[in-house]
């Protein structure tokens, strides 16, 4: 049996008339930049993210780089961000002339680990006077320790950005006066960006995506500055960009949208099964594999927190990780490493001398992890195979 990382085609059939009905829609009306369709669509996230605005834009990446404009980072500013993510997170960062100030992960969440970010700040004191954003990652559908960092951030007087291209939907605990708040990704920052790549949990049918918040004065210079700075049109008190949403993508979205809560427990529910099935095989135990673990997961039996983790991937650590993806892919089975190599060893910031710093966890995580097939359609047969061909290559190992 084959089994792909990802089956949109899965996803899209029963969704298909609707959407073909929208997209007709969008084209026969003309209004093909912005327009009624992506201002529907940005009331919609900001409901369901539980904030006051959000502002459609071109892509996560987009999302980033916008964000980071709005709160003013600049050339010779240094934003704390972690070297284990996709490249769009530093490359936000680089673009704007700004240097990232690396922090090593926590192992079993992979996300920025708040204890390094005490420590590296303190170590590098000419940095943490230029610090200027803090940009956490929500990496594989599950929130960074964000008490822990909006504390630092006050400490130190700068906005966080959440990086939660992978998370939107997933939620926080948050203590308020002794009480256990959930929040969801995005809100709990100055900003939260979003992704619509196709192979997110809310996936367009192209690039898209959508920066959230609180701060008025903030989302209106983010409205300003996706559209080149300008307001009104041709006049232009910001040097902004082209960052503005397609109304296409904003209608499938929108179609897509109320099936998130679905989708999040079936990939739930999958990662559940995934757990049973490994258990059975004794692979964890003989240390073979090692299972992800959802880190909220005690709070979120005490009530709330339903969507503490929402699995954009499912990443298992693996000994001889190489090896067994080449399997996997010769028996059929889609599995890809997110990611291979960290930020501070790219060949394109080894001149800024990043190659020559360590960050174990984040190395480690670069040798081991490998993400199996998740999506919401996965049957338990496929699961079934994805397992049991993983079982094949530890059989004799």
């Amino acid at each position: 049996m084959t089994v792909p990382l990802l089956d949109l085609k899965a996803q899209l059939a029963p969704l298909r008339d609707e959407i073909m009905t929208a997209v007709t829609e969008v084209i026969d009306s003309t209004t093909y930049i912005m327009g009624p369709k992506v201002e529907v669509l940005e009331r919609q996230v900001a409901e369901y993210c539980g904030v006051r605005h959000a502002i459609g834009v071109s892509s996560g990446t987009d999302a980033l780089l916008l964000a980071l404009m709005a709160v003013d980072v600049g050339p010779g500013d240094v934003v704390l961000t972690t070297p284990y993510t996709f490249f769009a997170t530093m490359g936000s960062i680089l673009r704007l002339g700004a240097r990232p100030l690396f922090v090593d992960i926590d192992p079993v969440s992979y996300n920025m680990d708040p204890r390094q970010a005490e420590v590296v700040l303190t170590a590098n004191p000419e940095a943490a006077a230029k610090l200027k954003a803090i940009m956490p990652v929500h990496l594989y559908g599950q929130c960074a320790d964000m008490a822990a960092l909006a504390q630092l951030a006050a400490r130190y007087g700068v906005p966080v950005i959440e990086d939660a291209a992978q998370a939107i939907g997933a939620v926080c605990p948050l203590d308020e006066k002794g009480k256990t708040v959930w929040q969801r990704a995005g809100s709990m920052g100055t900003a939260g960006c979003f992704s619509f790549f196709p192979s997110k949990n809310l996936g367009g049918i192209g690039d898209g995506g959508m920066i959230v918040t609180n701060d008025s004065a903030l989302a209106e210079k983010m409205r300003i500055l996706r559209v080149h700075g300008s307001a009104p049109k041709y006049y232009h008190r910001l040097i902004g960009g082209n960052f503005r949403l397609d109304p296409i993508q904003a209608v499938v979205l929108g179609i897509k949208l109320p099936h998130l809560p679905a989708w999040h427990q079936a990939r739930r529910d999958n990662a559940a099964r995934y757990q049973r099935l490994f258990t059975e095989t004794g692979l964890p135990a003989r240390g073979a594999v090692t299972l992800p673990r959802a880190v909220y997961a005690a709070a979120a039996h005490q009530g709330g927190g339903a969507d503490h983790h929402i699995y954009n991937q499912f990443v298992i650590r693996a000994r001889n990780r190489d090896g067994l993806i080449k399997h996997l892919h010769g028996s059929g089975i889609g599995a890809e490493i997110y990611y291979p190599v960290p930020l501070h060893q790219q060949e394109c910031v080894a001149h800024l001398g990043y190659h020559r710093l360590s960050f174990p966890e984040a190395e480690r995580a670069a040798r081991e992890t490998l993400a199996l097939p998740i999506y919401p359609e996965l049957t338990g047969a496929m699961q079934q195979e994805v397992v049991a061909a993983i079982a094949a290559y530890y059989r004799d190992r």
